[in-house]
C-alpha cells in the first residue's frame, strides 16, 4: 500500500469521525440535523434498535442500490461511513447528554454553530481524499450522472427534501409532536442542505488539500 494511499485512507476515517462527532453534537442542540438524518431520526423514532445499528442497515439498503446501478461511486470510504458513523454517533450523542442535561437555547445555538464548523471540516477531509462517498451521496450522483435525470444540485435538493418530508411523516407517525419537529428539521437543517458549501471548501483549501499535498508539495 502506497504511502498516498495510506494518507487518503487516514483523511477517509478521520473525516468521518469528526462528521459523527458533529452529528452527535447537532442532536444535543436539536435545532434540526442534515437532511439525511432527519430521515434517520424519524427512522430511529419508529423502529425499536439502537442507532448505531439502524444506519448501518439503511445504508447497506443504499449501498445494494448503488452496487447495482453505478458501483464506481463505492470505495473505501464508503464503508467507512457505513460502518462507523452510527455508531460513533450513537456514543457522541449519549456520552453528551451526560454533562450537557436541559441545554438552554444559548447553549444550543452554540453546539449548532460548532456542529456545522466540524461537519464542514470532516467534509473537508472525506472528499479531499476521494475514496468513495456515502451511500446517500451516490443515489443523486446515481439519478443524475447514471441516469441523466437532471443537474446534481436540483437533484440533491430533492433527495433532500424526500428525506426531510419522510424523517418528519416517521416522527410524527412515531408520536413525535409538531412542536418537536423543529429538534429534527429545523434552522441546522435549512443551513446543511444550501449553506456548508463555501465552508468546506474553505477546509478544503487550506488544511485538506495541504495535507494531502505534504508540506513539501503545498506551494507546488
Amino acid at each position: 500500500m502506497g504511502d498516498n494511499l495510506k494518507k487518503r485512507i487516514g483523511m477517509s476515517l478521520f473525516g468521518v469521525i469528526i462528521c459523527a462527532i458533529s452529528v452527535g453534537i447537532f442532536k444535543i442542540a436539536a435545532l434540526g440535523v442534515d437532511p439525511f438524518q432527519s430521515f434517520m431520526a424519524g427512522l430511529d423514532a419508529v423502529i425499536p434498535i439502537e442507532f448505531g445499528t439502524l444506519y448501518v442497515i439503511t445504508n447497506a439498503v443504499m449501498l445494494i442500490f448503488a452496487l447495482v446501478f453505478d458501483k464506481h461511486y463505492i470505495g473505501i470510504a464508503t464503508f467507512i461511513n457505513l460502518f462507523l458513523l452510527g455508531y460513533i454517533t450513537q456514543f457522541t450523542y449519549s456520552f453528551l447528554q451526560t454533562i450537557i442535561v436541559e441545554p438552554s437555547i444559548g447553549i444550543r445555538i452554540l453546539c449548532l454553530v460548532i456542529g456545522v464548523v466540524i461537519i464542514c471540516f470532516g467534509s473537508a477531509f472525506y472528499m479531499t481524499a476521494d475514496l468513495g462517498v456515502s451511500t446517500y451521496d451516490a443515489v443523486a450522483l446515481i439519478i443524475c450522472n447514471t441516469w441523466k435525470k437532471g443537474k446534481f444540485q436540483y437533484v440533491r435538493i430533492i433527495t433532500d427534501l424526500v428525506c426531510v418530508i419522510l424523517g418528519v411523516a416517521l416522527f410524527l407517525l412515531a408520536g413525535g409532536t409538531p412542536a418537536q419537529i423543529l429538534t429534527i428539521a429545523g434552522v441546522g437543517t435549512i443551513i446543511t442542505a444550501f449553506f456548508m458549501g463555501p465552508l468546506i471548501e474553505f477546509f478544503n483549501v487550506h488544511i485538506a488539500r495541504p495535507v494531502l499535498k505534504g508540506k513539501n508539495d503545498v506551494n507546488k
